[in-house]
């Protein structure tokens, strides 16, 4: 049987300041799920890649760990520009976020120790729970499909619930996934179609490949010389972010393991407070390392910790997208991926039992968080407008001494 080659026409080449731009407004516009909306437009509506070759992106970034927009934001840089098309979108996307996330992390730490504030942020804490009850039933709903799966899920919870080190949980999910699951073909996949003819990689790209690998290892080794707790944060950022994978959700605790239950970097009430501040900013939710590094060092902490959480996926991004055409259809990959997944679904519920322990302190709180979990489940209101809108009655209650 013979594979039947496309034969792609070349791409039109465009600017680096356009694709620069293009992804800073989807960066400081887009919040929640229509991130992936607005970014699937621009490389659409722009004409850059054809439906296929992006629907092979998307599936690609979910094959190796990192945030999922950020990366496809990479592979669309990279197949426009190379490795500094890749840079600048992925700058343009995650420097909105990071500047308002610098400001809102300023100002929390420097008022949030007022009984006003303090109060407010409970009220925000019972939103963060509401709104990830939802996104941990929507995980399960996407992930636990086969009784191996809902297997990996519960010993996960468990485990993490006895104090096993999380990264330790994703690695052993990872290699019970790879044994045990065979994930069907989804319709993103290539079997059975036509394949896109392979191009030899430039030296060009290789060099620029190389730079980036060697300027991550240069940051880590200094992260390394620190000997301190902003070191040691980035330390762990790096390696949740080369082993992580899933959207900000499913990151999110593997951060919280290190930054609040082995090193109490912060308070579980601060790191929910984080959380919420990663909501309501546009761009991608794990910003939420920017508030843990500014906590530690201030703007030159957050700069570091955003990069250590981002970067080790960055470089992935650019490898994978020249060697996808070749793993894209291997089962072991697929399985590993879906034990993985499968995993972040019972840690994800270990999280939201711990947020809710701190956060639901009264009747008042448990009905915002059910509140806000009815909008976002079943009306399916915008994250950020449950937030401001649960904000604004917390705080009238707040104002009329109900709570």
């Amino acid at each position: 049987m013979t594979t039947k080659i496309i034969e792609t026409e070349p791409r039109p080449q465009i600017s680096l300041w356009t694709i620069f731009t293009s992804y800073f407004v989807v960066g400081l516009t887009a919040f929640g799920m229509a991130i992936l909306q607005k970014l699937k437009a621009l490389v659409m509506d722009n004409h850059w890649l054809g439906e296929e070759e992006m629907n092979e992106g998307l599936a690609m970034v979910q094959l190796y760990p990192g945030p999922l927009m950020v990366d496809f934001s990479a592979y669309v840089g990279y197949k426009l520009r190379g490795v500094l098309g890749a840079t600048l979108a992925t700058i343009g996307f995650i420097l909105p976020s990071f500047v308002l996330m610098s400001v809102l992390s300023a100002i929390y730490f420097a008022a949030g120790s007022l009984p006003w504030v303090h109060a407010l942020f409970v009220g925000l804490e019972a939103l963060v729970v509401g709104v990830l009850f939802n996104v941990t039933l929507e995980m399960g709903d996407r992930n636990i499909r086969q009784r191996s799966q809902a297997v990996i899920m519960l010993l996960a919870f468990g485990a993490l619930l006895f104090k096993v080190n999380a990264i330790v949980i994703v690695l052993v999910a990872l290699v019970l996934g790879a044994w045990l699951i065979r994930p069907a073909a989804g319709k993103n996949t290539a079997a059975g179609q036509p394949t896109p003819k392979l191009e030899p990689v430039s030296m060009k790209r290789w060099i620029g490949t190389g730079v980036v690998v060697v300027v991550i290892l240069a940051v880590v080794a200094f992260s390394w010389s620190l000997k301190s707790e902003i070191g040691g944060l980035a330390l762990s950022l790096f390696k949740i972010g080369s082993v992580a994978f899933g959207n900000g959700s499913a990151i999110i605790p593997l951060i919280q393991y290190e930054a609040v239950d082995l090193h109490h970097w912060m308070s579980l009430s601060q790191f929910a407070d984080g959380i919420a501040l990663g909501q309501i900013t546009p761009g991608p939710f794990l910003i939420t390392a920017t508030f843990i590094g500014y906590k530690l060092a201030g703007f030159w902490g957050g700069l570091l910790a955003t990069f250590a959480i981002f970067s080790p996926s960055f470089a992935m991004t650019l490898v994978f997208t020249e060697i996808f055409a070749r793993i894209r259809n291997l089962k072991a990959v697929r399985g590993a991926l879906a034990g993985v997944m499968a995993s972040f679904v019972g840690l994800l519920a270990v999280v939201l039992l711990q947020l809710g322990g701190v956060a639901l302190t009264g009747p008042a709180a448990f009905t915002l968080a059910g509140a806000a979990f009815v909008a976002v489940r079943w009306f399916k209101i915008d994250i950020l407008w449950v937030f401001l809108g649960g904000l604004a009655v917390w705080g009238g209650l707040l104002a009329l001494g109900w709570v």
